[in-house]
C-alpha cells in the first residue's frame, strides 16, 4: 500500500504536466466559440427554402405527379362505369376448373389465405380471390373449407364466403365451419393443416397470400393428395417453391392483379392501371435518355439527376 501511494505521488505531477497544455487549449477554443455564437441558434437557420432546387433536377416531383393524376384518373373512369382492361391470367381462368373438378370428385376446396395479418395488402387481395373461389363453390355446391392463422382475418374471411353464399343465391349452403381460425403459430398452423390435407384428401388447394416458410411443407403435401393447387404470393423467396410445386402460380403484382380483376373495385383498378401506364412512361423515357446521350445531348440525365 506504502508503495502504491508513492507511485501516485510521482506519477499525478507528471501526467498533469503532460495534460495541462492540451486541456487549457480545449477550454479557449470552447469559450471563443461560446463567445462568437448568437443568443438565439435557431436565428441563424434560414426562414423558408425553395419548394424545387433546379440543382438537384425535378425528376421525383416530376414523377409524384404523373403517378398521382394517372392513378386518379383511372379511379375516376371505374368509378363512371369505363371498362378498364386487365390481362387474363392463366391463374385466375384455372380456378373454375380446379373448383369443377372438386365437384366432379365430391371434394372439398381448401383455401389459405396465407400467414398475413388483414393490414397486408396480399391478404387484402387473398379475400377478394376468396370471393371468387366461394361464389364458384356456392354456385356449383361443393364443399369448401377455409383455414385461417390470423384472428382479423377470420373475420374478414368469414364475412367475406357468407356475402359471396348470399350473392350467389345460396345462403342455405354457408354454415360456420366453412370458415375456421386453427392457431397463430406458424409451424402449429401448418402441421394442422397438412394433417387435414392427409385426412380430407381436398380435389383443389387455394394458396393465396403472405407466406413464409411453411410454403413447402403444404405445397408438397398437397401434391402428395393428387389436389389441383393454385397458389399466389408477392413473397419472391417463396414464389420458387410454389412455381415448382403447384400447378398454377400468380407471381408478384399478378395477386393484387388478380384481386383487382375478380373484384372490380374502382379503387384496385384505378392503381393497377396507373401502375401500368407509370411503367409504360418511364420505359419509353429511358429509351428517348439513351437515344440523347447517343447524340450528346444530356438534358434528361440532367433532369433525372437528384444530387
Amino acid at each position: 500500500m506504502a508503495l502504491g501511494a508513492t507511485a501516485a505521488r510521482w506519477i499525478a505531477p507528471a501526467l498533469g504536466a503532460v495534460f495541462a497544455p492540451a486541456l487549457e487549449g480545449a477550454s479557449a477554443q470552447i469559450a471563443s466559440a461560446a463567445a462568437q455564437a448568437p443568443d438565439d441558434p435557431l436565428a441563424a437557420l434560414p426562414a423558408r427554402g425553395p419548394w424545387l432546387d433546379p440543382a438537384r433536377g425535378g425528376a421525383p416531383l416530376v414523377l409524384f405527379l404523373v403517378f398521382s393524376v394517372l392513378v386518379l384518373f383511372f379511379i375516376q373512369r371505374s368509378r363512371r362505369g369505363h371498362h378498364l382492361f386487365i390481362r387474363r391470367i392463366a391463374g385466375i381462368a384455372a380456378m373454375e376448373e380446379a373448383v369443377g373438378r372438386a365437384t366432379e370428385l365430391g371434394k372439398k376446396v381448401l383455401y389459405l389465405p396465407g400467414a398475413g395479418k388483414l393490414d397486408d395488402n396480399q391478404t387484402i387481395a387473398s379475400l377478394a380471390v376468396l370471393r371468387h373461389v366461394a361464389s364458384l363453390s356456392a354456385r356449383y355446391g361443393t364443399d369448401l373449407a377455409v383455414l385461417n392463422t390470423d384472428p382479423l382475418a377470420y373475420a374478414a374471411a368469414r364475412e367475406t364466403v357468407q356475402e359471396a353464399y348470399l350473392q350467389a343465391g345460396r345462403p342455405d349452403l354457408f354454415h360456420d365451419e366453412l370458415v375456421s381460425y386453427v392457431t397463430y403459430d406458424q409451424f402449429a398452423f401448418t402441421a394442422a393443416v397438412t394433417g387435414y390435407m392427409v385426412r380430407e384428401r381436398p380435389a383443389a388447394n387455394f394458396f393465396i397470400g403472405y407466406y413464409q416458410a411453411e410454403s413447402l411443407l403444404l405445397a408438397e403435401t398437397g401434391q402428395t393428395t393428387g389436389a389441383i393447387q393454385i397458389a399466389g404470393t408477392a413473397e419472391v423467396s417463396q414464389l420458387p417453391f410454389f412455381a415448382v410445386v403447384c400447378d398454377y402460380t400468380l407471381m408478384g403484382e399478378e395477386l393484387f392483379a388478380a384481386g383487382a380483376y375478380l373484384s372490380r373495385e374502382p379503387a384496385m383498378l384505378g392503381s393497377i392501371k396507373g401502375q401500368d401506364f407509370t411503367k409504360a412512361a418511364l420505359i419509353l423515357y429511358l429509351i428517348a435518355g439513351v437515344l440523347l446521350e447517343a447524340f450528346g445531348i444530356h438534358w434528361l440525365h440532367d433532369f433525372m439527376r437528384i444530387q
